[in-house]
């Protein structure tokens, strides 16, 4: 027994003389597809920096995410649990409070207590402070700081959502007390300036198509109402530039020590304004150009770690929080532009969808002289990440933490005997709608049997759909009526995992 023990030790941890506690760094993208990127076979525009990352570590083709949507996927790769168990963990609103509570396993606080330093640098969109609403002219406790994390940098929600300000460790940068902030989800006075206002329309630098219509800033219309802080207000277009200057000065200034860096991206989320420097670098629109710019960011960051002798020591998981979305409710050319760019590569769906579209997404580690360079079908996903960095850095795992976070470090690290996840809960927003795969088999289950298609969002008719994705990876074949047993034993595997509030192995 004690030598099995040891056997399986060596296989999870990585190959004799590697560094004992690499630096990790997590690089989320924000609405990024599995076909957008031209290491998994774009064609209209190139993408050298990511590839890079590709060529030198582990290409996965059947990486997820664990929901088609921001907030819950965030929510799930901090915690290690699926965000359908957490109420409130829909797309946070603009005054939306600390959904995780300070206290809470997160994979900052497991490298933390490792002797990591912690930072996140970008979108948060997972609420701040507590009470009713943020205290956006104070203290805004808790945060990330409160559960593992040691220094952020953030935007505390989307770009779409007000307020546009940004916020670094407890309070809003540059904040004048002189002009205090103020966010609500009313329109403030009759004079404020609002997207929805004709004569303001016309103003506008970017238009929207749906929503998006109340407060005014940079020229852009938002979700939400906000007033004052001025000082504190950023562009749009500036905000790739934030995230590399701080990430990479935290870099340096952790270098001697072991340290995570959540980096979390914002280039292609509405409303894609990439900064004029990348503007028509494409010919798919601004959406094509953000993705250019998220390459930029992830080649500045990997030239900032070949700069400081770090890269051979540096375990980099690049990934996104969700499928695409084209018309996501500004008028940016992202469907007029498209030509024969596929989003979503070959995959049904995307943003807010549980269709693979939504959840298969790009999903690359490297790790110089640890990761061969390949490509694997192991499945993984990003909730799997607090559970697999634990067993890199041989931190346990506290009783009852990380519920469904899976360790999949062998297959992120490329090992011949690595087994990926035997299943996996998707879901869109938050439920009940969900989808569970076992194996090459999938089924979905949605409140009812109406069939939708709109601009965000499609499902075909009935309650139920089936597909075996290895026959019929594109979802184009619903077997849910000619493999009745097949679809009940799958919905009484989905019911199990809801119903035990866990799903990872020997927790």
């Amino acid at each position: 027994m004690l030598l099995a023990a040891g056997l399986l030790a060596a296989s999870i941890m990585p190959d004799a003389g590697a560094a004992e506690s690499p630096n990790i760094i997590v690089i989320m993208a924000d609405d990024l597809g599995y076909g957008d990127l031209s290491c998994y076979g774009a064609t209209e525009l190139q993408t050298p920096n990511i590839d890079r990352l590709a060529d030198g570590g582990l290409r996965f083709t059947q990486g997820y995410c664990s929901a088609s949507t921001c907030t819950p996927t965030r929510f799930s790769f901090l915690t290690g649990k699926y965000a359908f168990r957490q109420p409130g963990a829909g797309i946070a609103p603009p005054n939306a409070t600390s959904l995780i509570e300070p206290g809470t396993a997160t994979i900052a606080s497991l490298l933390h207590d490792a002797g990591y330093a912690t930072g996140v640098v970008g979108k948060w969109h997972l609420g701040l402070g507590g009470g009713d609403a943020p205290d956006w002219n104070g203290l805004l406790k808790p945060g990330p700081l409160e559960i593992g994390f040691d220094y952020c940098f953030l935007l505390p929600t989307t770009n779409d959502r007000v307020p546009s300000v940004y916020v670094e460790n407890h309070r809003v940068v540059n904040l004048d007390p002189n002009d205090p902030l103020w966010v609500g989800n009313k329109r403030p006075s009759p004079d404020h300036p609002v997207g929805s206002d004709p004569e303001v329309r016309k103003t506008l630098k970017m238009d929207w198509n749906h929503g998006h219509n109340q407060t005014v800033h940079n020229g852009i219309g938002r979700i939400g109402f906000f007033t004052g802080g001025h000082a504190a207000r950023w562009r749009d277009e500036d905000l790739a530039d934030a995230w590399v200057e701080k990430s990479n000065a935290w870099i340096r200034d952790h270098k001697d020590e072991p340290f995570f860096l959540f980096f979390a991206s914002h280039d292609l989320h509405v409303p894609r304004m990439p900064h004029e420097r990348f503007q028509g670098k494409t010919k798919l629109g601004y959406r094509g150009d953000s993705i250019v710019q998220l390459d930029w960011c992830v080649g500045e960051l990997t030239k900032t770690l070949d700069q400081l002798g770090l890269t051979e020591n540096t375990l980099i998981v690049f990934c996104s929080d969700n499928g695409p979305v084209l018309d996501d409710g500004y008028q940016d050319g992202a469907i007029t532009k498209l030509g024969s760019h596929q989003p979503s590569g070959i995959y049904r769906g995307g943003k807010y969808s549980i269709y693979e579209g939504g959840t298969r997404t790009p999903f690359i580690t490297c790790w110089p002289g640890q990761i061969k360079p390949g490509t694997s079908d192991k499945i993984v996903c990003t909730v799997d990440l607090p559970a697999s960095m634990a067993a890199l850095v041989d931190q346990p795992l506290p009783e009852g933490a990380c519920p469904d976070s899976f360790n999949v470090l062998p297959a992120l690290l490329g090992k011949p005997e690595a087994e990926g996840r035997s299943s996996l809960v998707q879901q869109p927003n938050k439920g009940p709608t969900l989808a569970l795969r076992v194996g090459d088999w999938k089924v979905l289950s949605y409140p009812d049997a109406k069939p939708r298609k709109h601009l965000t969002y499609e499902k075909g008719p009935g309650k139920y759909e089936l597909y075996n994705l290895a026959e019929d990876p594109r979802e184009e074949n619903n077997l849910a009526e000619s493999q009745p047993e097949r679809l009940k034993e799958m919905l009484e595997q989905l019911e199990q995992i809801k119903d035990a509030g866990h799903s990872r192995p020997g927790f």
